[in-house]
């Protein structure tokens, strides 16, 4: 069952539901594109890693750890019997918050070299962290790599763009060859959600991806509609927007 909204679901953005649609749609963005690009190029999930060493310390962007050792993973090797001293105090050791951020890669398939990257906004990197996406970002764009970045959130501060128009959702393709330019899409609420490139090197012809129809899959596959309307949508619709929205919402028993 397709969402019932002909864009983007605003319910889709609250905080319960939209990790799980985060991670289903970057699976859904990746096997799209790789069914276009095979076999020359390579999609490849990836993952940018912040850590914050303790509550009250910023958060930095972390290396990506290739081999962890979870708390309480490794037995104490047997020694000689020998007393134990009870400690005369206990103290509290900062204990790092380590979050995840999935995105997509697409690399030459012969050099590996970096050819597109797709960065579908969250919470995340538009918010808490944001000023660590920005450098990340800022790195691509310096690079010969492309950037496809897709924002389906209402909430957070968008992109930075001196002339970007105003939209409640939006699409930037950003070409090597075009810069400073980068293709937009300004996508209202009630609109669909469009078809775009993912440009790939020259002479080979774009991918595309029809975000409408990925987003009804995605909702399907998440049975989003089981729960995802138990709440209001985050951020809140104003009023003739929330009285839009609530004709379009499925009958629940």
């Amino acid at each position: 069952m397709p969402s019932p909204f002909p864009g983007m679901n605003p319910f889709l953005e609250r905080d319960d539901v939209w990790p799980d649609l985060h991670h289903r749609l970057i699976d859904r963005l990746a096997e799209t594109i790789a069914d276009q690009v095979d076999p020359r190029y390579l999609v490849k999930i990836e993952e940018h890693l912040y850590v914050q060493d303790a509550p009250e310390s910023a958060h930095r962007a972390g290396p990506r750890a290739d081999v962890g050792v979870k708390p309480g993973g490794m037995p104490v090797p047997a020694g000689p019997s020998l007393a134990v001293l009870e400690a005369p105090a206990r103290i509290r050791l900062p204990w790092p918050d380590v979050e995840y951020q999935a995105y997509l890669e697409v690399r030459d398939r012969s050099a590996r070299e970096l050819v597109t990257v797709l960065e579908l906004l969250s919470p995340t990197n538009k918010g808490r962290h944001r000023d660590q996406y920005l450098r990340k970002r800022e790195l691509v764009l310096a690079s010969t790599a492309h950037l496809v970045e897709i924002d389906l959130l209402r909430g957070g501060d968008p992109m930075p763009a001196p002339d970007r128009p105003g939209c409640d959702y939006s699409v930037t393709v950003s070409r090597a060859e075009r810069r400073p330019e980068a293709d937009f899409w300004p996508i209202g609420l009630r609109e669909r959600l469009p078809i775009i490139p993912v440009p790939l090197r020259s002479p080979d012809r774009d991918a595309t991806l029809d975000l409408q129809e990925l987003l009804h899959r995605v909702y399907d596959a998440g049975r989003y509609a089981q729960y995802a309307y138990e709440g209001r949508p985050q951020p809140p619709l104003g009023p003739d927007e929330e009285a839009w929205a609530q004709q379009l919402l499925p009958n629940r028993a």
